[in-house]
């Protein structure tokens, strides 16, 4: 193992791990917050997409450079977008996996312990981050893919302080997202403050929280009935809903950190631990911290619209961290320079990853590769209508579809790239961050709703109220006219009267 794990394999290494990962926990492109994100690239390479619905998607699309960038690369690459998401896809992994490893060799001088905490995070990619609804990274490209490896590499600049090079990434970071920046820097900040004053870091921290904490409060708007409604549907928004076990995700992780705090410069007599240590410290305040802010802002009920700030989200770069340190501790005195450890170790973590990710994506193929027809009906219905139906068409579904079995929370809008109305899954996430929308929203919702029970009139004043010409169903219905069908669903015009 200790030739193996030399530095000088970095790349191919990290190449393998990446395969490794793609195969283990898989390539969904098209779903879950794919149908908030790609549209708006869509909707720049094809501006005749989307005349309906946009502020669906734009609002999101406007606060971050995400659609432009991919827009631009598969323009410059003569890349059809399945093609350039995937290659992107692959390149966020690989960045993650480098980040790491740069920052492993801050936190451990052995090669073995640094490619043990790239290892587990490879590993652990798709692992739920407490109950914030978050992966440490989706099965599909996002923004936060892209911010997540960039905010690795800004905390890692900032311990080597390189601070120019940590800007970059933080700019970087921005452009991507425009909320997963604030929590790296927060961190760099923070180790910053705690290096420059040494003891006196505590009373400055705790003030900027006060005051932080004492400003946000006035700008608490009152939540109206139909934002109450898409809010009340994002529990992972509020601590309070938060089951024990997720909870319990917010204390371990702290409680691991003060551990490896405490523990970390009696490892060794030559203080090669030390920063170590000194991570570990400033991101045991970093949880407390932003736990503090969580409870402030979710548990008040005035506070309701400000929730969607999600302080929790932090947990996101502490994860990785503590991800990290873990594999870098075992691989230094658990499983050293025995191959047998390693597999005994990871060939049954990846094993249970991968369970996993079948368990969620059950009727779809475990990597989507870009060229290959989908497994999945809906998807195979998706693809149909962008094939076969007028661009300007609107279609209308039940507005719960992607929480249908078997549908795979697959994005009607993204893969499609035909207009909708509103659903009730992922456009009430919309919604919860952009409160303006919401009267739309409900309305649109409320028109579909119940969506089995729909009959030829309750089409006909889809159509007469909102211009719908096409629906997606799971059983053709009077008042349709439809015109492709498979084993899960049905394609229909709405008749006219």
């Amino acid at each position: 193992m200790s030739q193996i794990s030399s530095a000088k394999y970095k790349v191919p290494l990290i190449l393998l791990l990446t395969v490794g990962a793609l195969l283990v926990h898989g390539y969904h492109p098209y779903a879950e917050d794919a149908e908030i994100y790609l549209p708006g690239v869509e909707k720049i390479l094809n501006s005749s997409l989307f005349p309906s619905g946009q502020e669906f998607f734009l609002s999101h699309a406007s606060m971050t450079i995400f659609p432009n960038l991919i827009a631009f690369s598969l323009h410059l690459m003569y890349l059809p977008m399945e093609y350039g998401l995937f290659l992107w896809y692959v390149a966020s992994i690989f960045l993650l996996l480098a980040a790491c490893w740069e920052l492993t060799g801050l936190l451990f001088s052995n090669a073995r312990a640094r490619w043990g905490g790239v290892c587990l995070v490879a590993a652990l990619l798709t692992i739920p981050v407490a109950g914030t609804a978050l992966y440490i990274m989706d099965q599909y490209l996002n923004p936060r893919n892209l911010a997540a490896f960039a905010g690795i590499f800004m905390v890692a600049r900032t311990l080597e302080k390189k601070y120019l090079r940590a800007f970059l990434w933080l700019a970087f970071a921005v452009g991507m997202h425009p909320l997963m920046w604030v929590f790296p820097f927060s961190f760099c900040v923070l180790f910053v403050v705690m290096e420059k004053f040494g003891a006196r870091w505590k009373s400055s921290a705790g003030a900027t929280l006060a005051s932080l904490l004492w400003l946000g409060m006035p700008l608490a708007p009152a939540a109206s009935t139909a934002y109450h409604e898409a809010a009340k549907q994002h529990g992972f928004h509020y601590i309070q809903n938060w089951q024990w076990y997720e909870l319990l995700g917010i204390v371990a992780p702290i409680a691991l950190f003060w551990w490896f705090g405490r523990n970390a410069r009696g490892w060794t007599a030559n203080g090669q631990f030390l920063m170590l240590e000194r991570v570990s410290r400033a991101f045991m305040l970093y949880g407390l911290i932003y736990l503090a802010m969580a409870l402030v802002l979710d548990i008040p009920a005035r506070f309701e619209a400000l929730a969607r700030i999600q302080p929790l989200r932090s947990l996101h770069l502490l994860y990785i961290v503590l991800f990290v340190m873990i594999g870098g501790f075992l691989g230094e005195y658990v499983l050293r320079d025995r191959i047998w450890r390693w597999l005994v170790l990871f060939v049954p973590l990846g094993i249970g990853m991968f369970m996993a990710q079948r368990s969620l994506f059950p009727a779809s193929a475990q990597v989507e590769w870009p060229g290959m027809a989908p497994k999945n009906p809906w998807e195979q219905a998706f693809v149909w209508v962008r094939q076969n139906t007028p661009v300007n068409a609107l279609f209308a579904l039940d507005p719960e579809y992607m929480r249908i079995h078997g549908e795979d929370e697959t994005g009607f809008r993204c893969l499609a790239e035909r207009s909708r109305l509103a659903d009730n899954v992922k456009d009430n996430g919309v919604v919860s961050m952009f409160p303006p929308l919401a009267e739309e929203w409900w309305a649109q919702v409320q028109a579909q709703t119940p969506w089995s029970n729909f009959r030829a009139e309750d089409f006909s004043r889809l159509k007469e109220k909102y211009g719908v010409s096409w629906v997606v169903v799971q059983q053709p219905a009077a008042g349709l006219d439809c015109v492709y069908g498979n084993s899960a669903v049905q394609v229909c015009r709405i008749l006219s009267e």
